[in-house]
């Protein structure tokens, strides 16, 4: 690995606590485009110039990859460079002369709330331990919001029997705490029973991680929602994520308040909400306001 591009992948880990994924990713990224800058022009990671970088996020686009993957590769070229520039390795930043591809709106597509119920219902007729599990991972990924990485690495300390918080490890390591129902409370200790003594995880497993795997999750969700009826497609914990905040906003929450639930850093992310807004605004003026009557 170029010097460099290991300095900057320490300096993530240690400064900002970038998970292991996380430093994979920029690193897979940064080699990447340090090969295009190699062969077409014969630059080394930490002196590529902006016509060389120009031509190679261009290249990205032609060669098929998505707006979005694009725009990763760009971002992971930015961070890079600014960190080469604040080091004093470089005078400049090329990148900043350089456009973002535009990303697509994602617009989520959440269940309806009835078709959580029924998903949750269909888990509790899974064969015996795997319904108390299925419930409980149904539950808390709708009832709080959690990324699945978070449910997965939730540790037994997390939960209390007289505590209605959960005290979750998100992002770049920040914690935050998030509100959880009884039933969901009550579903996640009755999946726990009969755990090894001692164990760290809410939901300990005899993999190498010690904890529930994502993959597990995963088959989880796809066995409940063929027993709800419900292509398997459509249900994944970004889905119930999903879910969680549209239902959530649809019923009075705000962006604000959405945003700290989400753990999400920036209220620019939690916007892509924005459209349920919109939906219950004009549902407002269309029942209340005097002249949007019979309309």
């Amino acid at each position: 690995m170029d010097r460099h591009v290991e300095a900057f992948l320490e300096m993530l880990a240690a400064e900002r606590g970038a998970a292991r994924n996380t430093l994979a990713a920029y690193q897979a990224d940064l080699e990447d485009a340090a090969g295009f800058a190699s062969r077409k022009a014969g630059e080394a990671p930490g002196a590529m110039s902006a016509e060389t970088l120009r031509r190679y996020v261009t290249g990205l686009t032609d060669a098929g990859l998505s707006p979005r993957t694009a725009a990763r590769r760009l971002s992971a070229l930015r961070q890079f460079h600014r960190f080469l520039a604040r080091e004093g390795v470089r005078a400049d930043d090329p990148t900043e002369a350089l456009d973002s591809p535009r990303k697509p709106a994602l617009l989520p597509r959440p269940l309806r709330e009835a078709e959580v119920e029924a998903l949750i219902a269909a888990a509790g007729r899974l064969p015996e331990r795997r319904a108390a599990l299925a419930v409980a991972v149904c539950e808390l990924l709708y009832c709080s919001g959690l990324r699945a990485s978070e449910l997965v690495e939730l540790p037994a300390a997390a939960m209390r029997a007289d505590s209605p918080l959960v005290t979750v490890r998100g992002k770049g390591g920040k914690e935050r705490l998030v509100p959880i129902s009884a039933r969901a409370r009550e579903a996640a200790l009755a999946a726990r029973e009969g755990a090894p003594e001692g164990s760290r995880w809410l939901f300990p497993s005899r993999g190498a991680s010690g904890h529930l795997t994502r993959q597990t999750l995963n088959n989880l969700l796809r066995e409940a929602a063929l027993a709800a009826g419900i292509d398997p497609e459509r249900v994944s914990p970004h889905v119930l994520r999903h879910s969680f905040a549209s239902h959530l906003l649809g019923r009075g929450a705000d962006l604000r308040s959405l945003q700290v639930l989400l753990g999400h850093a920036d209220i620019a992310t939690t916007q892509i909400y924005t459209h349920v807004l919109e939906e219950r605004l004009r549902a407002l003026v269309e029942a209340h306001h005097p002249l949007a009557r019979g309309a």
